[in-house]
């Protein structure tokens, strides 16, 4: 039940930064690790995507809410102010 509500946290952490500037690094294995920026497009109920709009490379990237919980995905969200970093609920 605990994971449940940590996959619901971390959905409702990214529901108010949906159209924000997000830095994205995602482990995808191998020693391969993905580093973009982008915006986050939207939330939906098991994932959320982002865009990302760099030179010669438009493409939406989707993942899970559990991506960002077993840190597969680390996300930053860039603030006037600062720099945000989206935390699973199980590291907080």
């Amino acid at each position: 039940m605990a994971a449940k509500n940590a996959l619901w946290q971390i959905r409702k952490d990214l529901e108010s930064h949906v159209g924000e500037k997000i830095q994205l690094r995602a482990n995808r294995g191998r020693r391969k690790t993905l580093e973009k920026i982008g915006i986050l497009e939207n939330t939906y109920p098991s994932i959320f995507v982002i865009r990302v709009d760099e030179l010669n490379y438009n493409q939406r990237l989707s993942f899970s809410y559990a991506d960002v919980l077993t840190e597969t995905v680390e996300l930053t969200v860039f603030h006037k102010n600062g720099n945000q970093k989206i935390k699973s609920a199980a590291s907080s």
